[in-house]
């Protein structure tokens, strides 16, 4: 008991068994604190103000006297402690809190119980005084949680700050009052309220799900979604599981409900990634909608007198896929012919047996989960290194699973009733993935896969079981893979993947694809009773998988994988030759890359230097800028990677559909238009400063050029290029240091002849100024036709630079127009020098531009400026080529 200096006596339980005393009738509360010092604490406050008047009080706080943390099972002891006649205030103080709370509610087994408790979004301290004050008077459970919602008007009063009332203020002018999904959340004092529509080509699936989960955790908010198209929900946005079962598809509009001091902040968050789709590449409308999309005519499916499967599809890769799909589909492009392989596993022993110490089994999970984080943070940068960010992008939504306060609590609330570890953990888990599972639309349904993913790896951890892996070298087949097993296969061993299951949007898929390695998903239960060592072929581009072919289905597919590799290693063999046109003009061909890995493989692929470096690699995925150190030691390992050859660093270029946590970046209704590119850098100039420190550093020791991302205007080019003096120093700027810009708005490109006097060179970046030049946003798939390099009206706006800086400085290309085969000879006939694509492509690249003829390509652009469209003007180089040929 707490003594007050008049007498006051609060009768309270400590969470930790020490129960409260009777005190009547009156209404019972409890606080459910993160930290125990800081209820108890609040709980001697609320005693100072009682005169006397006993309250029954009990503290759910901390997991121990000093571990910060909430216990769903300890809430609900201490619920059933407070409970009386008059029922159950619950206060709470942030964050996970809640959600114990609410978990709390849901593991009573008496829905009396239930029904009899409130939980106040009412702030802890503030909310518990005058809770207590009223409780002691005999106030109702409503009158008690309304007094307790209303505790920060008196300070508000005080500060001059107008106060919000017991009434809803919200984003979109609706009101309204906040409800949990078990119990009474009870009277709301503020309540904000908003509505986004979904527009991710796959809804709002485990990405961009995990995103939005991050943008609310950590926040003083209380947050629920619910998904108005279906009437789905309400769900806690804090929880990526219940997140990703709310099936909001491209096209449903979903509102947002936030309480709490934080609550404007966590739904103007919401809003805004919302608005930038979630940070997600956009996607051609191909993904589930709403309304659903009807699939494409299944493949046909026949047996060969060898027994071997053939799938015929009639599409090359169809999206999206329904659930009645079915038989062998193409996953990744590519043949393959080799021995079949399977990845070696061991059983995962569930029944393992429990220590009989609860604590312990539960610290057992809580350090496999630790040590899967680190395993899953490793392979999302290692894919972010070789693969890229968009890719590793997967591992962030199985991170945001290893966090899901709902989950974790459940599994803890098993291992209270005496179960193991393995076994707490699998059975949760397992609902997880079933929740997922019985979804209706077949993409989310898929996302099960990541449940399952995450919960074997975590089992792995638990038991010691080591990862599955090929061990010799053949043709993968198998169930189905996770994104971490796609991620780490050897490509020196496995030479292709055929999986019973799976999709080809899955994300094993997804890798695949980014890996070079062919792929056939949905092929059926059957190709796992295939014995090892069997022969198998495939094609990823058709579909076609055979075991123990037959001979002469064995020459076919040899024969065209030989002519595929005969292709590639012509142009591979000559890839290190200078791009030299018939009539002898030098194209210089370079790649466009994002990491070290990326500049080795450049110069593997023959590349000539680097066009650009997407230095974004270095600012994403992080909660901190890199600092100069970082950065420099970075740049000058992608020169080394170079061997003395150029590299063109682009300066940071965020913003629009690349945001970063840590810069504070505002909600725009069209961030496209808005603050990105250099806009943003010269915004915050220190960090500019320290980007531009260590390009200038690195270019004492290597050939290097910066160029500026986003330019529109002259005065951004000549603060820019001011901050590069000042971030130069007392020695200047580097000797051989290259100053560019990229004209990617077309406002640059009509007015390129007052840029040149301040630049050494251009890079045209197609994808964006064919965006901005035809008001059609790149991957857009409702304007996808009209997004078109070759559109007439971007080739004029190429030419006039081209024009302009002929005999002044140099011109590149770094869009994908530059890989583009039917692009390059009007790109080369107009008077680009330089093509800039994916290191993949360079050797590709460089032989097209070996068959061209400078004179005929100038003729070809000049009618191809003239045209009506893109399609006259790829009929124009398909007529020259047809020419050339015969």
């Amino acid at each position: 008991m707490i003594d007050g200096p008049a007498g006051g006596v609060a009768a309270i339980g400590d969470g930790d068994g020490v129960a409260g005393i009777g005190v009547g009738d009156d209404v019972g509360l409890v606080v459910v604190s993160h930290s125990r010092a800081l209820a108890r604490a609040a709980v001697a406050m609320a005693a100072e103000m009682l005169q006397g008047r006993p309250v029954r009080i009990e503290v759910a706080a901390g997991l121990d006297e000093e571990t910060l943390g909430t216990d769903a099972v300890a809430i609900l002891a201490a619920v059933e402690r407070a409970d009386g006649p008059a029922g159950v205030v619950v206060l709470m103080d942030l964050g996970s809190a809640v959600l114990s709370a609410e978990m709390a509610l849901e593991l009573a087994g008496d829905p009396s119980l239930r029904e009899r408790v409130t939980l106040s979004a009412a702030p802890v301290v503030e909310g518990l005084i005058v809770a207590a004050v009223a409780a002691a008077g005999g106030a109702s459970r409503a009158e008690v949680a309304a007094e307790a919602s209303d505790a920060l008007l008196g300070k508000l009063a005080h500060l001059g700050i107008p106060a919000e009332g017991t009434t809803a203020d919200t984003v979109t002018g609706e009101t309204g009052t906040g409800q949990t999904e078990s119990g009474e959340i009870g009277t709301v004092s503020a309540e904000t309220v908003g509505e986004f529509s979904v527009e991710n080509a796959h809804g709002l699936h485990a990405r961009p799900a995990a995103r939005l989960v991050g943008e609310v955790r950590g926040l003083a908010a209380t947050v629920h979604l619910r998904n108005l198209t279906s009437g789905a929900g309400p769900v806690p946005a804090a929880s990526l599981s219940q997140v990703a079962t709310l099936a909001a598809l491209r096209g449903h509009e979903v509102e947002v409900r936030a309480s709490g001091p934080q609550r404007k902040e966590a739904v103007e968050r919401i809003l805004a990634l919302a608005a930038r789709r979630f940070d997600e590449p956009v996607e051609p409308a191909a993904g589930p909608q709403a309304p659903a999309v009807t699939a494409p005519q299944a493949p046909a499916v026949t047996a060969s007198p060898s027994g071997s499967v053939t799938a015929s599809p009639s599409v090359p890769l169809p999206e999206p896929l329904s659930a009645t799909r079915s038989g062998p589909l193409p996953g990744a492009p590519g043949i393959a012919v080799g021995r079949l392989r399977r990845l070696s596993t061991v059983p995962v022993d569930l029944d393992h047996p429990a220590t009989g110490d609860p604590a312990q089994e539960w610290q057992r999970i809580e350090e496999s989960i630790a040590a899967t984080r680190c395993d899953i943070e490793q392979l999302r940068d290692r894919t972010t290194r070789e693969v890229g960010a968009g890719e590793a992008g997967i591992f962030d939504a199985h991170l945001a699973l290893l966090a899901d306060d709902e989950i974790l609590h459940a599994v803890k609330a098993r291992t209270e009733t005496g179960i193991g570890a393995a076994a707490a953990w699998a059975g949760c888990l397992a609902e997880v993935e079933r929740r997922f599972a019985g979804l209706p639309d077949p993409y989310l349904r898929e996302r099960a896969a990541d449940v399952h993913a995450v919960s074997d790896q975590v089992l792995a951890r638990l038991t010691g079981q080591t990862p599955r892996q090929v061990t010799a070298p053949g043709v993968l087949v198998a169930s189905d893979l996770t994104p971490a097993e796609a991620a780490g296969l050897d490509v020196d061993l496995v030479t292709g993947v055929v999986l019973a299951s799976g999709s080809a949007t899955s994300h094993a898929a997804v890798l695949a694809r980014a890996r070079d390695l062919p792929l056939v998903v949905g092929a059926g239960g059957d190709v796992l009773t295939v014995p090892e060592g069997t022969t198998i072929v495939l094609d990823g581009s058709t579909g076609e998988v055979h075991f123990d072919p037959l001979p002469e289905v064995l020459a076919e597919f040899r024969r065209r994988a030989a002519d595929l590799a005969e292709r590639r290693g012509q142009h591979q063999a000559r890839a290190g030759e200078p791009a030299v046109t018939l009539d002898g003009t030098r194209i210089l061909v370079a790649a466009n890359v994002g990491s070290v890995a990326e500049a080795r493989s450049s110069m593997a692929a023959g590349a000539d230097g680097v066009g650009l470096v997407r230095t974004e690699f270095l600012f994403l995925g992080r909660s901190t800028a890199p600092d100069r150190d970082e950065q420099q030691a970075d740049y000058e390992a992608i020169a080394e990677a170079m061997a003395g050859r150029r590299v063109t660093v682009r300066t940071l270029d965020v913003g629009g559909d690349k945001p970063l946590p840590y810069l504070a970046m505002p909600v725009e209704a069209n961030p496209f238009l808005g603050r990105r590119g250099i806009r943003l850098s010269l915004e915050h100039r220190d960090m500019l400063r320290d980007q531009l420190i260590a390009v200038c550093r690195t270019a004492r020791r290597f050939p290097i050029s910066v160029m500026y991302p986003m330019v529109s205007t002259v005065g951004e080019l000549l603060e820019a290029r001011r901050v590069l003096t000042d971030a130069a120093g007392p020695s200047g700027i580097p000797a051989g240091l290259k100053v560019g810009m990229m004209v990617e708005v077309p406002a640059a490109a009509l007015r390129i002849e007052t840029f040149l006097a301040h630049l050494d060179f251009v890079s045209i970046g197609t994808n964006d100024l064919t965006q901005y030049t035809l008001a059609a946003e790149r991957g857009n798939g409702a304007v996808a036709a009209l997004s078109d390099a070759l559109d007439p009206a971007i080739l004029v706006l190429v030419d006039r630079v081209c024009r302009a800086a002929r005999g002044r400085v140099d011109v590149a290309v770094c869009g994908e127009a530059a890989a583009d085969e039917l692009a390059i000879p009007v790109l080369v006939g107009l008077g680009i020098r330089e093509l800039s694509v994916s290191p993949s492509a360079v050797p590709r690249v460089k032989a097209a531009v070996r068959e061209l003829d400078v004179a005929r390509c100038a003729t070809l652009a000049r009618q191809a400026c003239s045209v009506a469209g893109p399609g006259e003007v790829r009929k124009l180089v398909l007529a020259m080529r047809a020419e050339s040929t015969g």
